[in-house]
């Protein structure tokens, strides 16, 4: 066995990180594998069982626990982090996973599941949480980030659930984690007041002395304990803005690399493929400089161009060398001004504001030009140069449209600015498609907010932004007037995969500033039917006219609860999911019970029946469950008695946004005509034969009709 066991631990230590501190796999032992010799030691009496990957710490919190004795941990305020599998179903009680520290607050670092189910993180004062329950019986795997000099802020510390970061936003923790070395590690328990036993399984629990980025999170999950092979922690940070002519890159180097191959250039796609004009040599550090003689880009990086670079690694003794890494960029800022204050485009601007802007790489001054007419403000030269980088243009007026030039002078040349336009408050706005909005529904209803002084509109529409833009009334794109109160527009049945623009002219006889003339704004259509994407669904009470609760549109088992154990939408308001989200803002949930058999909810169709325009053959749908659901069949029916079931008895426990594609003949073969389809229900169960079962939660999401691809 010591034997064996040495031959493991030497491989594994040989392709271990360098920033690896301690790795214990459980696997029979609680021995240290990353080779710092930080071996464990078990007290209690703990045993081993089933794990993620080999066996598992089986802890029943008499206590059982496990200290790596005379290993304290990371002290300090030093950047570290801790990957873990966990496996319990204890309710109300906390539970610690890794512990060390001293007893005073601030100086201890405690990662357990709380009493809330919810995992947590902190120094003893402060803490930070995550969002999902993981008391669940199920598997999880749970990892922890902190940055340098952290405090207990989400902007310092990420948790991560089962590779995707699961952390409270907007949490802002002042106080700091700065550990002093007392107690040593501990696994399962808390060490320095002797509590909060762990009940369940641990396995592989790793702790790693830098900031891991989710795409080593993932390997390390995914990899059933093989080291990070890829290049990471890219300097500077990917997207990163160089206000220099030079830069040093760096990065971490993979796991099992020996040397590297570096791939730089300005065009993304070139860096991917490995052209051979991007290739800057295969070498053995971490580092590249550039923009000086003797290196690449001798004279210099070019303001206002965009680096993109990759690095492999590379190992000949391995058969998976090399490992192409991901592209990263950075940027040098152009001479020009950029990032303008409004935004380019922006809306609803208080005309008292002050205009800003980021000035160009090397800029000494800079003149401002500032106009109600584009061609007015593109063609102009000679104004008075300034050397801040804001403008007062004075008080505007309401519901204007204004353009706006900054050219940059940098002691030698001047730089013409782009044109950049804004329109004050008072007018029309929050277009609904969005502006640019893609894949949108082919039967549209146009809505917007009217200006603060409006009491009527025009409404002018096309597929010409040039047309739409210079018309009147007396063109075919005006479309219609209205009054106050009623914004909006159908169009009608519009052509798949197609741009169109819109326009909205308002009025108001008594105010002098009358008319106001309205920005253009475009959506494209989808290129196959929405049936239902769970955006317009709202949470205004039945009285309201506009009121469409997601619950009143999907008939679900809330007054039929004997025979229908589902209830569509959250008991309070926003009644629409939120949050698990496949595409856009909102999805549809579902809880089902089937001790009545079944459940299932039903969406009766007004629009979109006919399924067989564009030669569509495919019914999607994308859905979610979660692993604590009870194994049930996922079925959807059409006209209330073709039924088609998801070909995966476990789909209600999927926990991962899965498309499910349906032929359509399938329903045509059990008689239903697809050019009136009137129904579509979701359900989990057996339809047609119902049997007692259990219960959960689906989200459902994007349900489309797709044509062939060409």
């Amino acid at each position: 066995f010591v034997f064996v066991l040495g031959l493991v631990l030497t491989s594994t230590t040989s392709a271990a990180e360098p920033n690896l501190v301690g790795w214990w796999t459980f696997d029979g032992h609680a021995l240290d594998i990353s080779g710092n010799d930080h071996h464990g030691m078990l007290h209690g009496n703990p045993g081993f069982g089933p794990g993620v990957y080999g066996q598992a710490l089986e802890l029943q919190g008499t206590p059982d626990y496990v200290t790596m004795d005379g290993y304290e941990g990371i002290v300090g305020a030093h950047a570290f982090s801790i990957t873990v599998w966990i496996k319990t179903s204890v309710t109300g009680e906390i539970q610690e996973i890794v512990h060390f520290g001293t007893q005073t607050g601030g100086q201890r670092c405690e990662f357990r599941v709380h009493s809330n189910g919810l995992i947590r993180m902190g120094p003893g004062n402060g803490r930070l949480e995550g969002l999902t329950l993981v008391n669940d019986g199920e598997w999880h795997h749970i990892a922890v980030t902190i940055k340098e000099s952290a405090t207990s802020s989400s902007s310092d510390v990420r948790i991560y659930l089962d590779g995707v970061d699961d952390t409270e936003e907007g949490h802002e923790d002042t106080d700091p984690y700065d550990f002093t070395p007392e107690w040593d590690v501990t696994i399962g328990y808390r060490l320095s007041t002797e509590e909060r036993p762990f009940i369940g399984s641990i396995d592989d629990v790793r702790i790693y002395d830098k900031v891991l980025i989710a795409e080593e999170i993932q390997q390390i999950m995914l990899s059933g304990g093989e080291p990070y092979p890829f290049a990471s922690s890219p300097d500077p940070v990917d997207g990163a803005m160089i206000e220099d002519t030079w830069v040093n890159l760096s990065w971490s180097p993979g796991a099992l690399a020996v040397s590297h191959d570096v791939y730089l250039g300005e065009n993304f796609d070139d860096v991917n493929a490995g052209a051979e004009s991007t290739f800057q040599g295969n070498q053995a550090t971490t580092t590249l400089t550039l923009g000086f003689p003797g290196f690449a880009y001798p004279d210099g990086l070019v303001p206002g161009t965009t680096y993109y670079w990759r690095i492999d690694e590379v190992n000949d003794t391995e058969p998976n060398s090399p490992w192409k890494g991901k592209i990263w960029s950075f940027s040098i800022p152009p001479k020009t001004a950029y990032f303008p204050n409004p935004a380019d485009g922006a809306e609803s601007v208080d005309p008292n504001a002050d205009l800003g802007w980021t000035a160009g790489f090397g800029s000494k001054l800079h003149t401002v030009y500032f106009g109600e007419n584009f061609n007015d403000v593109n063609d102009v030269a000679g104004g008075l140069p300034q050397g801040t980088a804001t403008y007062d243009p004075g008080p505007l007026e309401l519901a204007k449209t204004y353009y706006w030039r900054v050219d940059e002078f940098d002691a030698v040349d001047t730089h013409k600015g782009n044109i950049w336009y804004f329109t004050t408050e008072g007018a029309v706005g929050s277009p609904d498609p969005a502006k640019g909005a893609v894949d949108v529904t082919q039967t549209p209803v146009l809505t917007w907010v009217p200006g603060v002084f409006a009491d009527s509109h025009e409404v002018y529409f096309g597929t010409n932004a040039d047309a739409v833009k210079n018309t009147d009334t007396s063109s075919p794109e005006f479309k219609g007037s209205g009054n106050l109160g009623s914004e909006s527009y159908e169009p009608g049945q519009l052509e798949w995969d197609t741009t169109y623009y819109w326009r909205i002219d308002e009025a108001n006889n008594a105010n002098a500033d009358s008319p106001w003339k309205g920005n253009v704004w475009s959506f494209t259509t989808a290129n196959f039917l929405v049936v239902d994407d769970f955006e317009s669904y709202n949470d205004l009470n039945p009285d309201d006219p506009n009121s469409n609760r997601i619950f009143m549109a999907w008939l679900d088992g809330f007054d039929n609860p004997a025979t229908n154990g589902s209830v569509v939408g959250h008991a309070a308001a926003p009644f629409a999911e939120q949050t698990i989200v496949h595409g856009g803002l909102q999805s549809m949930p579902l809880a089902y019970d089937n001790a009545v058999g079944k459940s299932e909810a039903t969406l009766t169709l007004t629009d979109q029946r006919d399924w067989t325009v564009n030669g569509v053959n495919t019914l999607t749908i994308w859905f979610r469950g979660e692993a604590a659901n009870a194994a049930e069949n996922l079925y959807v029916a059409l006209n209330g008695n073709a039924v088609v079931t998801h070909g995966n008895p476990d789909a209600a426990q999927r926990n991962a946004w899965t498309q499910w594609n349906i032929d359509l003949q399938a329903f045509a073969d059990q008689g239903v005509n697809l050019a009136n389809v009137n129904t579509i229900t979701l359900g989990l169960g057996n339809r047609n034969n119902p049997v007692a079962g259990g219960a959960g939660i689906m989200y459902f999401d994007d349900i489309r009709l797709y044509a062939p691809e060409p």
